[in-house]
């Protein structure tokens, strides 16, 4: 199996037997009688084991051999007691036949590894060697209480106590030698050689290893010298370390968490930005709110296109009834004359054309009638006189060409007297309103919408605007709206849109006196003379019956002041015919009160 290579036997198998001149004796001695040609032996079976030590064990000591007197070289006697281990057998197991030793457990290993190899399963551990503290300069060497396996050992300087000597524990035949351990005995000073003064031996230094048995059972570790933390104090320092981890990655989060937030709102964010927003809400709204009004009232507010006589205007209206009637001011549909052209568009888009029914320039109001329409919606006519001022409004109408646009706001005072038109020159075309005034913004393009109140019912027609610059009416001024808007009321409207459907014209309430338009004083004057040379009071009229003459000043009308002859005008056209009136007269310094009735006159 070892393939013709030489035997060899391993050094942990066994020592080499010497002889006492330290010799090794020849390869053919050293071998037994049964050893094959590869190198196989039995091993002798280890001794017990003793348990008085724990680990450490001794080996039985060999006894002294006694030198054979009869043999020239000296060589010692053995007793059959103190024959050494093997030598009555081939294998080295004393006292046992050959037959009956022990067997290897495994087939020779050819390459001799451990622990299929030699030396077996039962050898023992071979002694270990432990370095000697070195003396003293001139000192003797103590001796080594564990000798090297395989070489002999050394006796020492001087005797033992008792005064026997050991021999060497070296092999004395052919058999193997068994190595001895002797037990451990306090190092004593030997003697020195002759010659040397006797030196002091140190003091053993303790050495860990000097009782060390490989093959004991494992021993607890020695400590180093450091403190061992208890298992409270291992507990605090983990919960030190969790805190401090803890505290370090809030830390570090925070500060990351803070780089990150800066960067996203300088940055505006990662990736596509989509911002936040409402969802659908229902579309319908308080019925007397702005929106609710609105939605109510534009169905039946129109637009109307005018053109007509080189002239064009855009202006507002709304439906009166079923029928087609719509409600506008006079000077809205003026350029189309009696042969021009009017466009209407409702608020859903549809647009229809239009012919005027009849208009009074005196009230400023005209009605035109839509063709071939059906399905309209009225809007509701209120109260001008419930109107108290602060009251909340609404104004509809298209300023521009802007249809549909809506506004909103107060009603900033009643019965303000305001007079508009004038272009002809000779007073035919001014109209005098006793109007509603409202911060509800008004523009050119309005005229003639509705001025709502909070059911959305119609109180008034817008009409005039005081602008910046002149404070016309809605047509002339085109500076837009500073918060002075004037709407007709719709008490007045109404009967003027009846009388023009009814009739075509419109009638107006007099007292039959000529008024002196130049008088500046506080009031309004009764004319000298008529005009177109007729008395100033008309004979048989309301004011001549009531006693009215030419000078006198009128200076209050139903107990409310007037300071001019526009207003007196006015007052006088916000009632119908037929209604009865109270005027304050001043004549000659003194005052009366005078009633009357009021006439008529075609418009």
């Amino acid at each position: 199996m070892n393939e013709g290579k030489p035997t060899k036997a391993k050094w942990w198998s066994r020592p080499r037997p010497q002889d006492p001149a330290g010799a090794e004796p020849a390869a053919d001695e050293a071998r037994g009688p049964d050893t094959d040609a590869e190198g196989d032996f039995e091993l002798a079976r280890p001794l017990a084991r003793r348990d008085e030590d724990a680990g450490d064990y001794e080996l039985r000591r060999p006894d002294a051999p006694t030198t054979n007197r009869d043999a020239p070289d000296g060589t010692p006697e053995h007793s059959p007691e103190t024959a050494p281990a093997g030598a009555g057998t081939p294998g080295g197991s004393p006292g046992v036949p050959a037959q009956d030793a022990p067997k290897p457990l495994h087939d020779p290993d050819p390459y001799s590894t451990p622990p299929y190899g030699e030396p077996g399963p039962w050898a023992p551990a071979p002694p270990v060697q432990h370095p000697a503290a070195t003396p003293a300069h001139g000192g003797a060497t103590p001796a080594t209480d564990h000798p090297v396996s395989g070489a002999p050992a050394s006796a020492p300087y001087g005797p033992p106590a008792g005064g026997q000597a050991h021999a060497p524990y070296g092999p004395s035949g052919g058999g193997q030698a068994q190595a001895v351990v002797p037990a451990q005995v306090q190092p004593q000073n030997p003697p020195g050689p002759a010659g040397y003064a006797e030196a002091p031996v140190p003091a053993p230094v303790p050495d860990p290893w000097r009782r060390y048995d490989p093959w004991a059972a494992p021993a607890p570790l020695q400590q180093t010298g450091a403190p061992t933390p208890s298992t409270e104090q291992r507990r605090r320092r983990g919960r030190r370390t969790l805190l401090l981890g803890a505290l370090v990655l809030a830390l570090v989060s925070g500060g990351i968490g803070g780089l990150v937030g800066t960067y996203l709102e300088r940055n505006g964010g990662v990736g596509t930005l989509e911002l936040p927003q409402a969802g659908k809400e229902a579309a319908s709204r308080d019925a007397d709110s702005v929106a609710g009004i609105a939605g109510r009232a534009l169905p039946s507010v129109v637009t109307l296109h005018v053109s007509g006589s080189g002239e064009q205007g855009t202006g507002t209206g709304f439906v009166l009834d079923t029928r087609g009637h719509i409600l506008t001011n006079n000077h809205v549909v003026r350029p189309a004359g009696t042969s021009g052209e009017i466009t209407v568009t409702f608020h859903g888009g549809e647009t229809a054309e239009a012919e005027l029914v009849g208009r009074d320039s005196g009230y400023d109001l005209a009605v035109v009638k839509v063709k071939g329409v059906s399905g309209l919606t009225p809007l509701p006519l209120g109260n001008s006189d419930n109107v108290q001022v602060g009251d909340p409004v609404v104004a509809i109408g298209a300023p521009f060409d802007l249809a549909g646009t809506v506004t909103s706001g107060i009603i900033s005072a009643k019965q303000r007297p305001i007079t508009a038109g004038g272009e002809k020159g000779d007073g035919s075309d001014v109209s005098y309103v006793d109007a509603l005034q409202t911060d509800a913004p008004i523009n050119p393009g309005n005229s003639g919408g509705p001025l709502l109140d909070s059911k959305a019912r119609v109180i008034g027609i817008n009409s005039a605007i005081r602008s910046a610059d002149s404070g016309s009416d809605l047509d002339s001024g085109q500076s837009g709206s500073i918060g002075l808007g004037f709407a007709i009321p719709i008490n007045q409207g109404k009967r003027v849109a009846e009388e023009l459907i009814n009739t075509g014209k419109a009638t107006h309430p007099v007292i039959g006196i000529t008024l002196d338009m130049d008088y500046t004083g506080d009031g309004a004057r009764v004319d000298t003379e008529g005009s177109e040379g007729g008395p100033p009071v008309t004979a048989g009229g309301p004011g001549a019956r009531a006693g009215i003459k030419a000078g006198d000043v009128i200076t209050e009308v139903d107990g409310r002041r007037i300071h001019s002859g526009e207003e007196l005008i006015v007052k006088t056209r916000a009632h119908r015919p037929g209604d009865r009136l109270e005027l304050t007269v001043e004549r000659g310094g003194k005052e009366r009160t005078v009633s009357l009735v009021l006439g008529s006159s075609g418009g």
